[in-house]
């Protein structure tokens, strides 16, 4: 069976996260600069072998003094640590359009397992016959499994920033013509 190669597109696709702020309410942040392949048994996502990277200077709440904070030594040090990176070691069929893919990520220099859920959302060529196909992935991690661990105490009683982190993307692949 042929490999297929598919590459993210990323004018036409998005990586962000949400997490608990003040226990009350989520802060949603993207990264903007990021990259990824996929190859897959003919056109069998199931099949599929995913690696990504993504760059953590490129983060954006929507506040600069935030941004800047999560770049410090207190989160992403990205001084010392420019990327963050998502290797695949498999997907398991949920039924036709569902998926749960199970990988490493790291993290400042830490590979820990997670598990994302994968929506396969179809297959569709641009108007200029480019092969396209689209996702919705979504998951749970622990910040501090990755030694991201500042925090504040707050004054009536909880932390400023919650640990639970969810990863929410919407992904679109450009198959590669080779």
């Amino acid at each position: 069976m042929a490999t297929t190669k598919w590459t993210i597109d990323p004018s036409h696709s998005e990586i962000g996260f949400k997490v608990k702020h003040l226990m009350i309410t989520n802060v949603k942040g993207v990264f903007n600069e990021f990259k990824g392949n996929v190859e897959t048994l003919s056109m069998d996502f199931a099949t599929a072998l995913v690696n990504f990277v993504m760059n953590p200077g490129s983060i954006n709440t929507g506040s600069a003094d935030r941004d800047a904070h999560l770049k410090s030594p207190d989160f992403f040090d990205v001084e010392k640590f420019n990327e963050i990176s998502f290797k695949s070691d498999g997907l398991k069929k949920g039924n036709e359009e569902t998926f749960v893919m199970t990988g490493d990520l790291t993290i400042k220099g830490v590979s820990r397992k997670v598990t994302l859920n994968v929506e396969f959302n179809g297959l569709m060529k641009d108007p200029w016959g480019n092969e396209k196909a689209g996702f919705s992935l979504n998951g749970k991690i622990n910040r501090k499994d990755w030694g991201l661990n500042w925090n504040a105490a707050l004054e009536t009683g909880g932390v400023l920033v919650g640990e639970e982190v969810s990863i929410v993307a919407e992904v679109q692949l450009l198959k590669v013509i080779e």
